[in-house]
C-alpha cells in the first residue's frame, strides 16, 4: 500500500451529486486490488443514503483496474422505500466499466436471531502472520512477488493452516484466517466498519479454492482473478480487533472456483458473510 493510508483510500472525492472519484496508492505491480474497488463503490453509494447502513452488496468485476489512473464511480438511486434503499454503482476507467455492483441499505431493526458457531481454532497471538511466513523465505520466492510481500500494509493476516509456499501440496479446503486492521487513523463507526471489512474481504477468499489443488497466487501456470463478490452484514464489530474469516470452497470447475466465508469476532459472534467466484484458469 506504499505510504498512503487506508483511510485516504476509503475517503473518495465527490465531484457531482452522484459522481465520485477514488484513487489508488502508487507503487506495487499488477491490477488494482479488487477489495479497494468494492470498498470505494460502497463509499460512493453510502454518500447518497442517510441513517441506513448497508446490509448487502453484490459486485461483478468486468475489467482489471489501471493503478495509474483514478476510478470514477457513478451512483444510480434505484429506490428509497420506508425500510430499504437500493443503489447501483458503476466503476469506470478510460470510458469503460471495470465493475458494477448492486447495494441495499436498511434501517436498523431487531428480530429473530440464530447463527452457526465459530470453529475452534488457535488464537491469533499463537500464529505467525502471512507476511512473516513469506518474509522468512523471501530469497526463495520469485522476484516478481517480493516487493508486494514486503510492502507495509494497513492490516495483518494470520492463517491457521498456511500453505507450504516452497513445496505446495493439496491441503484441506477449509481455510481459517485471522485478519485485523492495523491502521489506527480510521474511525470506528458503523460506516467505516463496513468499508474496512469490504476492503479486507477480497484478501483470502480465492485461496480456499486454490489450496485444495496445491496451488497459490504465485503459481505461474494459473491465471487467477476475482469474478464476482458478495457481502452480507449482520452486526457491528471493532475494526481494530481480530476477525476470523472461516472460509471454504465447495466446488471448483470450468476454470472457476466458488468460495464462502463466515466472519466472526474473536468472542464468537457471526457479524458478516461473504462469497466469491474466482477465475482459476490453467495456462496450459
Amino acid at each position: 500500500m506504499g505510504t498512503v493510508s487506508l483511510k485516504s483510500i476509503l475517503e473518495i472525492e465527490q465531484i457531482d451529486d452522484l459522481i465520485f472519484r477514488g484513487f489508488t496508492p502508487q507503487g506495487g505491480t499488477g491490477r488494482v486490488y479488487g477489495g479497494q474497488v468494492i470498498a470505494q463503490g460502497l463509499s460512493a453509494a453510502s454518500h447518497t443514503v442517510e441513517n441506513r447502513p448497508c446490509h448487502s452488496l453484490h459486485a461483478y468485476f468486468l475489467r482489471p483496474g489501471d493503478r495509474s489512473k483514478p476510478i470514477i464511480y457513478d451512483v444510480d438511486i434505484a429506490r428509497d422505500g420506508r425500510s430499504f434503499s437500493s443503489r447501483r454503482v458503476t466503476a469506470i476507467q478510460n470510458g469503460k466499466q471495470i465493475l458494477n455492483m448492486a447495494l441495499s441499505f436498511q434501517v436498523e431493526e431487531t428480530g429473530l436471531e440464530h447463527a452457526e458457531e465459530m470453529p475452534d481454532v488457535p488464537a491469533p497471538e499463537t500464529l505467525k502472520s502471512l507476511q512473516e511466513l513469506q518474509s522468512d523465505i523471501i530469497d526463495k520466492i520469485p522476484e516478481e512477488f517480493r516487493e508486494n510481500i514486503l510492502r507495509k500494509r494497513a492490516y495483518e493476516v494470520r492463517p491457521v493452516t498456511p500453505m507450504d509456499y516452497l513445496n505446495p501440496k493439496p491441503i484441506d479446503t477449509l481455510n481459517n484466517v485471522w485478519i485485523r486492521l492495523t491502521d489506527d487513523t480510521i474511525p470506528d463507526d458503523l460506516d467505516h466498519q463496513r468499508l474496512v471489512l469490504t476492503y479486507m474481504s477480497d484478501l483470502t477468499l480465492l485461496d480456499s479454492g486454490l489450496r485444495v489443488h496445491g496451488k497459490d497466487y504465485m503459481n505461474t501456470d494459473l491465471q487467477t482473478a476475482s469474478l464476482d463478490h458478495a457481502l452480507w452484514f449482520y452486526h457491528p464489530y471493532k475494526i481494530d480487533d481480530w476477525l476470523l474469516f472461516s472460509q471454504h470452497s465447495p466446488v471448483t470447475g470450468a476454470g472457476r472456483g466458488l468460495n464462502f466465508a463466515s466472519i466472526y469476532t474473536r468472542d464468537g459472534k457471526l457479524v458478516a458473510s461473504a462469497s466469491q467466484e474466482g477465475l482459476m484458469r490453467e495456462r496450459g
